[in-house]
């Protein structure tokens, strides 16, 4: 068998054994979670009758070793259950949700992805110089400051403050501001859609935007030192020529490693984006089961995101052996 065919079959059963060992995880973990499940859904009111009717029909009343493989092999088949709160599918929910924050996250990896791979070539062409300097500063304070307070910031200026600024006036235009609240529906066109996500995908284009970015650079730095750079060099290239040609495409694997943990990110890390916008996607329906103990709903969300991660993980390290000419022409 190939070597790269081995390799990618070996990737996957980790992954595989990964995303089993994560769901018993997630499942140990909403176990040990204090309190009485049905207790904290029916509240204080609560007869014994109806808590006892609830624990049986959340399955308390059997061995939690029976119930994990019960849910496991739900999993496995596409049967999520129903939510405790709603009794709706969380099968039908998950997928509109999970929708809603794909779009977000597609959107805000269009913008960043590219944008952070231009400015890495960028820092690196100009290295210790203002370009570099600059685009390094801004990272840094990008990185430095939590999600949150950026979704805030961006809010207060073009959600609140933009209506009063006279830039509009200079060029004819009608103040605009941006909603602070994404609300969006199937039935809205795209324009309207694209407009009540701005704010979301600028704070999560900043936020992976920063990281991406400053591994870019290093990883092609690292390269630049190489002696075929060197080579390339004493050859006559220029150094944008030498980046482009040598450097980039010797730095993709760590490139595409970072990019593809990002691209997870927003997908899993959303949560408070979402919830700061109100925006109603994946990370905004875990926070609002976990508020009402809704625990089908934080399985299923939690086995969702722990794939999305393993899967991605997978793909970048799938990508990185076929960027290894090693690898793609063994001897």
């Amino acid at each position: 068998m190939h070597p790269i065919a081995i390799l990618v079959a070996q990737r996957l059963s980790l992954g595989a054994l990964l995303l089993l060992a994560a769901s018993a995880l997630i499942f140990g973990l909403t176990e040990v979670l204090p309190g009485d499940a049905a207790q904290a859904i029916l509240g204080q009111a609560a007869t014994p009758e109806s808590l006892a009717n609830l624990r049986a029909e959340m399955g308390l009343d059997r061995p939690a070793f029976t119930r994990y493989f019960e849910w496991l092999g739900g999993i496995l088949t596409g049967d999520m259950g129903n939510a405790l709160t709603n009794k709706l599918p969380i099968g039908e929910q998950v997928g509109r949700r999970m929708s809603a924050t794909l779009f977000l996250a597609f959107w805000a990896a269009i913008i960043s992805v590219p944008l952070a791979i231009l400015l890495g070539l960028i820092a690196v062409r100009y290295q210790n110089r203002w370009p570099d300097k600059l685009i390094s500063g801004v990272t840094l304070a990008s990185i430095s400051l939590p999600e949150f307070m950026v979704a805030y910031v961006l809010i207060f200026v073009f959600a609140v403050q933009s209506m009063s600024w006279s830039i509009w006036g200079w060029f004819g235009m009608a103040p605009v501001a941006f909603p602070s609240f994404a609300s969006v529906s199937p039935g809205m066109p795209l324009s309207a859609q694209l407009y009540a996500i701005a704010l979301p995908v600028a704070v999560l284009t900043l936020v992976v935007l920063a990281h991406m970015m400053r591994m870019t650079r290093a990883a092609i730095l690292n390269v630049m030192q190489s002696a075929y750079i060197e080579t390339a060099e004493l050859k006559g290239l220029n150094t944008f020529a030498v980046i482009r040609k040598h450097a980039f495409p010797n730095a993709i694997a760590p490139i595409v490693n970072v990019v593809m943990i990002n691209l997870a990110y927003l997908v899993v890390g959303v949560v408070v984006v979402e919830v700061v916008f109100a925006y109603p996607g994946m990370g905004q329906y875990l926070v609002d089961a976990v508020v009402k103990r809704d625990v089908p709903v934080v399985l299923a969300c939690g086995v969702i995101f722990a794939a999305v991660y393993i899967i991605l993980n997978i793909v970048a390290d799938v990508v990185s052996i076929l960027a290894n000419p090693r690898l793609r022409h063994p001897k």
